[in-house]
């Protein structure tokens, strides 16, 4: 796996779960074709940086104004880290964004946890829509501090041990450290 060029995307059908195909990819989150794409929210839902920033702009305004109609939860929380609520997508090529809250790193012992429910949050709320695939970023991993190769194999965990009934889970990941992480954790999960 490791061996592939960094433009393409390297395509798994876990042995435990042959009717799912995992795909990890490098690239634009924004430009996928999914049925939903995952943003990396903060708890507020209003927009931000990095991922959630990208997401923000190629939806259009929009998407926005439906998050300031998610009702908060506690003042200024739309939603809890480890939760995901869903939006229609706009300008994007997928039908709906689910946004998730990621934990901002602190430990393994006390992060993990909130960081698996993240993806299993989502996983959950696109089975509930009826989806057949999703895209996932490397949530927590840029500004919120999470390690890479530790995040990597937390969301493919997640994934693959949670009920869902997606037939496309595709992780689409911006920078290269990202996408070797995530190749490398595929790696000493599944196999060659």
């Amino acid at each position: 796996m490791t061996g592939s060029r960094p433009d393409e995307a390297v395509r798994i059908h876990p042995s435990a779960r042959p009717e799912l195909t995992l795909s990890i990819e490098r690239g634009d989150i924004t430009r996928v074709s999914a049925d939903a794409i995952v943003n990396a929210a903060n708890p507020r839902l209003l927009g931000g940086g990095g991922v959630d920033g990208a997401i923000h702009r190629a939806a259009g305004p929009e998407l926005l104004e439906a998050c300031r109609t998610v009702p908060e939860v506690h003042p200024g929380v739309r939603c809890p880290t480890g939760e995901a609520r869903a939006t229609p997508a706009f300008r994007l090529s997928a039908k709906y964004v689910i946004h998730t809250v990621g934990p901002v790193y602190r430990s393994a012992a006390e992060s993990r946890p909130l960081l698996d429910s993240a993806y299993r949050s989502c996983l959950r709320v696109a089975t509930e829509l009826g989806l057949e695939s999703i895209a996932f970023p490397a949530i927590s991993c840029g500004i919120y501090g999470y390690p890479l190769a530790d995040g990597a194999e937390t969301a493919l965990v997640a994934c693959l041990d949670t009920d869902h009934e997606l037939s496309g889970v595709s992780f689409v990941l911006f920078d290269a450290a990202a996408y070797e992480a995530w190749l490398h954790a595929a790696a000493r999960l599944l196999g060659p």
